[in-house]
């Protein structure tokens, strides 16, 4: 078991902490501000903050990274100056990982792929005291709730879908690469204290219905950027009659309305998952404090006085979604999809059902889907549609093959893939993708933008619980509605599928023989950490330059990009994973996803110094070359999606000054301004349309840039005429300081020189 000091130290200052902020407050507290005020970094310093306004520094409890993310993170934390991390912390090597052939050979295939990858990766965590889990161990975030999730705890991850943890009443958090460093390196974490918005479940879901169900069915009324900014709390009788796994599906996909974090106040179901995955001290310590681990009473009695906006969702009268195509907030009932569908002229037959991600790979997911998998035995049922399986861990893997689940599948044909993101973030070898042909796939994930699963920009995916999507796989039909619709079976008879049921742990308890954990070196002072100079994965940084203290001039346009712009636009995974280790690399596919307003196509702007259109980063490092520096322009909810710092390092490295759209993602408006740039919005959203294709830009007050003062920018066309446009920004003193010199790392290596 890890972390027990770290929890009863944590445990042991909430009471008097919270009481503190209670006084200082003068009101009830909800959960998520009970754990935030719990983990200020000057706990002597509580203030009343302003939801929304306030900048706070925090001290979270841990920190985690995947393998993508970590490779960044952990090159920049090299030039940090520390010999060991200043809180605990966990690198999981779970995203690089293909799916192709099948679990066992498609991970031998990483590790020979990767092996430098993972060789670097896991002698720098050697070296600065980091825990190891190696490549099939499984995926972080499931990983996470196996192992360090605890709650009224508070943790940072190098993934927006870190959240998860809530699943277990923590206030977790996907953040950059760099905002890691600053507290691996010991220093705070800063945050804009968020809103709250409070969601009260009522009710209990019976029958088809699964705890995914209520965040797609909050995903269709926030949308994908109604949670900016908020913590999400869920709270209600129907809270409580959820399982944490089920709690921690719900808190995963908050990431998809760009909620800061989402979260659970303690119950049973989180003390009997903390006894069944081996941490009963754990539950005892947390049973000796659980009336501070969920909210005070009066708040859940009237939430309409404690939340900034209030949700009710009856269980009992929610019916099973399906969200999609190409974004996760297009929320539509089950009963209703084959009318919108006809509708949208959307390819009904499905080709592949795929379920398992960090999202739903719990036990009680695969057993749910396993009861209808034998179902589709008993009844000859053949499985219409190609039908794989993701674990989350080695631990869910190796007790689903016990218990006889993997069995069951393989039974009707699926295929089990190894315990890994796989097809969730586009790391599927999908066989035909390349053809670019029109089809429809059902998944348990949590993100279905456009080319995210196969590349294939035509692939229409559909995200829904691992058991509906098991129906759906049966049926071959995303018309089919099992909780009214029969099949015929190979005798040419009628059949119904009967709803799902499952348990929500093992009753054998869980099992494994290899979790996958390696523990660090207790002294890293001697490990060496080589990366080649002629490495193509892998890159030492250097120091990004620092601001020259005058107005930015002569900018051209690189882009300007229109519609949904989100990270996966802006740095691509899929095989540009290979290169998360290597800037110069990767940054080969900066913006390349993003739609150029002008001509409506992808990868294609105008080199303003030749008059010839060529691919983005090539435009870029022409200007880069000439010493000239560029401007993105953006839509609304620029850099929606994962948190890779990648999307804003690419930018960085080929010399993109700034970056003005019409509103910005939470962790992609940190990312750039962590990294030294930009980060830019427009005060008279109008003012995007005025934007043309061979503009220059010219800053007139930069130098004068301070907090809470717009700047001003001159915008000069082709024809001679000029705008004026006036930009917005929540950059405070802290963060102006980050742009100064050049990188908030630049400044940490400064204060520690």
């Amino acid at each position: 078991m890890f972390d027990l000091e770290l929890i009863e130290k944590t445990y042991g200052n909430f009471g008097p902490r919270i009481e503190k902020a209670r006084n200082v407050l003068q009101k009830p507290l909800t959960l998520s501000e009970k754990i935030l005020y719990a983990h200020l970094f000057n706990p002597d310093k509580v203030e009343n903050f302003k939801r929304g306004a306030d900048y706070v520094d925090f001290a979270p409890d841990r920190v985690a990274m995947q393998d993508a993310t970590a490779q960044m993170a952990l090159l920049q934390f090299m030039n940090a100056g520390k010999a060991k991390t200043a809180v605990p912390s966990t690198v999981h090597c779970d995203h690089l990982i293909q799916a192709s052939v099948g679990g066992r050979t498609d991970l031998q295939f990483a590790l020979q792929n990767n092996k430098e990858v993972f060789d670097f990766l896991e002698s720098v965590s050697n070296k600065y005291g980091i825990g190891f889990w190696k490549p099939g161990a499984g995926i972080i975030h499931q990983v996470v709730l196996e192992n360090y999730a605890f709650p009224g705890g508070m943790m940072i991850g190098t993934d927006s879908h870190t959240v998860n943890a809530g699943g277990l009443g923590m206030i977790a958090i996907g953040v950059g690469g760099a905002d890691a460093v600053d507290v691996m390196a010991g220093m705070a974490w800063e945050l804009k204290f968020p809103k709250l918005i409070g969601v009260k479940l009522t009710g209990k879901l019976h029958g088809w219905t699964a705890p995914k169900d209520v965040i797609l069915k909050v995903a269709g009324l926030l949308t994908v950027k109604g949670g900016t900014g908020y913590i999400i709390e869920y709270f209600g009788e129907g809270a409580k009659s959820l399982s944490a796994t089920g709690k921690g599906t719900i808190c995963n996909m908050g990431a998809e309305v760009g909620a800061t974090t989402s979260t659970f106040g303690y119950d049973e179901s989180m003390e009997r998952y903390l006894r069944a995955t081996g941490r009963a001290a754990v539950a005892d310590l947390a049973n000796g404090i659980k009336n501070h681990l969920t909210a005070d009473p009066e708040v859940y009695a009237s939430p309409e006085k404690y939340f900034d906006q209030l949700i009710e969702i009856n269980l009992d009268e929610l019916e099973p979604h399906l969200n999609g195509p190409f974004t996760p907030d297009r929320a539509t009932p089950i009963s209703k999809m084959a009318e919108v569908a006809k509708e949208n002229g959307w390819p009904t037959k499905i080709e592949v059902g795929l379920i398992g991600s960090c999202t739903n790979s719990s036990y009680e997911d695969i057993s749910r889907a396993a009861s209808l998998a034998k179902q589709a035995v008993d009844k000859k049922l053949k499985t219409k549609s190609k039908f794989t399986i993701t674990p989350g861990s080695e631990q869910v893997r190796y007790t689903i093959e016990r218990d006889g689940f993997i069995d069951i599948f393989e039974k009707i044909g699926a295929s089990v893939f190894a315990n890994a993101c796989g097809p969730c973030i586009g790391q599927w070898n999908r066989e035909g993708a390349d053809k670019g042909e029109k089809n429809t796939i059902v998944h348990s994930f949590n993100r279905n933008f456009s080319k995210r699963a196969d590349g294939n920009p035509n692939t229409h995916a559909f995200v829904a619980s691992p058991e509906l999507v098991t129906a759906l796989a049966i049926a071959g039909d995303l018309t089919f509605n099992p909780l009214t619709d029969k099949l015929i079976n190979e005798d040419g008879q009628e059949v119904k599928l009967d709803p799902p049921t499952g348990e929500e742990l093992p009753r054998n308890g869980f099992a494994v023989e290899d979790a996958g954990y390696q523990a660090p070196a207790e002294d890293g002072s001697s490990v060496n950490v080589a990366v080649a100079p002629d490495s193509g994965r892998l890159q030492l940084l250097s120091a990004f330059p620092a601001w020259d203290g005058n107005n930015i001039t002569g900018a051209k346009l690189l882009i300007k990009a229109e519609g949904k712009c989100t990270t996966d636009h802006i740095s691509m995974a899929g095989p540009w994973l290979r290169f998360r280790g290597h800037l110069d690399n990767i940054s080969n596919n900066m913006l390349i996803g993003a739609v150029n307003a002008f001509n409506g196509e992808t990868n294609k702007v105008k080199n303003q110094l030749t008059g010839e259109y060529d691919e983005v980063p090539k435009v870029q490092r022409a200007y880069k070359a000439a010493g000239i520096p560029t401007i993105v322009i953006g839509d609304h909810n620029y850099g929606e999606g994962s948190s890779r710092e990648h999307a804003a390092m690419e930018p960085r490295h080929l010399g993109v000054k700034a970056v003005i759209v019409k509103s910005f993602a939470r962790i992609h408006e940190t990312n750039l301004k962590k990294q030294g740039m930009l980060a830019l919005t427009f005060a008279t959203e109008t003012d995007y349309e005025k934007i043309q294709e061979d503009d220059t830009f010219n800053f007139l007050d930069l130098v004068d840039f301070a907090p809470g003062k717009p700047l001003k920018i001159e915008v000069s066309h082709a024809d001679g005429s000029k705008d004026t446009v006036v930009v917005n920004h929540t950059y405070n003193e802290q963060q102006i300081e980050w742009f100064r010199a050049g990188s908030a790392l630049n400044l940490i290596k400064k204060q520690n020189n």
